[in-house]
């Protein structure tokens, strides 16, 4: 297994490439888990491709690309620089999710009559246009701070269970504080959606850390940045709240590469905080 120092070695300062970086045309992991950001690094101006589909690659040669929590199998890296041609494959480490079981929910949230239900598909719409965005910002590549001090209640990739119901995946990171914790930006970024009393997520914020990556902020009480800010790594972006579905004051911190829902976790210098 890689040590995720090893993996969190390509940062943003100067780019100090692990003992698997062993061709300075194409370096990736060689294995990375279900729900992994993989940040990889090529030359500028290189052609590169994931699975066939190209990426874009930034000024410092920075790339990154997401698997999906119930990816199986391995990804397949290639990059062209002028007549060099250099080609990875990155295994995929499947994992074990946790089931999590909520009870005493009302029942118009756990199965919401058809004009509440219109109002999620609009909101979620809205969201994932946000996460269409991409630019040549490689401000992910530095990796992600916690972006509050709390208490873990969910775990990325936990099937819920509500009122006895199955539902999807939580694809993201429940975190409880006190109502009015300051949520702090975990890195660089600017700010691409903001929602207000949005049915399931409450209010919302999107921060867009280029390449078709975003981090999402949910339940919050107050939003302190604007549409369009660019904010900087540890600046407050708001505080927590019980917004949204919510069964108390608490973060709901999630990560994408465009519509694909990744495990922020594994883009932290740090292990996860303590569970409930």
């Amino acid at each position: 297994m890689i040590a995720r120092r090893d993996l969190l070695a390509l940062g943003a300062i100067g780019w100090m490439l692990p003992a698997w970086a062993d061709d300075p045309l194409l370096a990736v992991p060689a294995a990375a888990e279900q729900g992994k950001l993989v940040v990889g690094r090529s030359r500028a101006g290189a052609q590169v491709r994931v699975d066939g589909e190209p990426v874009e690659v930034g000024a410092d040669g920075a790339f990154t690309f997401g698997i999906a929590y119930d990816r199986t199998g391995s990804a397949q890296i290639e990059a062209r620089s002028g007549s060099r041609l250099a080609h990875r494959q990155v295994d995929i480490m499947p994992r074990i999710y946790e089931v999590q079981r909520i009870n005493g929910l009302p029942e118009n949230e756990v199965s919401p009559p058809p004009q509440v239900l219109q109002r999620i598909h609009d909101e979620a719409l809205a969201i994932a246009q946000a996460r269409t965005r991409t630019t040549d910002a490689v401000w992910f590549a530095g990796g992600l701070d916690w972006p509050v001090a709390g208490i873990v209640t969910s775990v990325y990739g936990s099937q819920r269970v509500l009122d006895g119901q199955p539902r999807a995946p939580h694809l993201g990171i429940d975190i409880a504080a006190p109502a009015g914790t300051p949520i702090r930006a975990p890195a660089d970024g600017v700010v691409s959606l903001i929602g207000s009393d949005y049915v399931l997520d409450g209010n919302l914020t999107l921060l867009d850390h280029g390449q078709g990556v975003s981090t999402c902020y949910v339940h919050q009480s107050v939003i302190a940045v604007k549409l369009g800010e660019h904010v900087r790594r540890g600046q407050r972006i708001g505080t927590i709240g019980v917004t949204g579905r919510a069964t108390g004051p608490n973060l709901h911190w999630g990560l994408n590469w465009f519509q694909v829902k990744l495990d922020p976790s594994l883009s932290t210098p740090t292990p996860l905080p303590p569970r409930a």
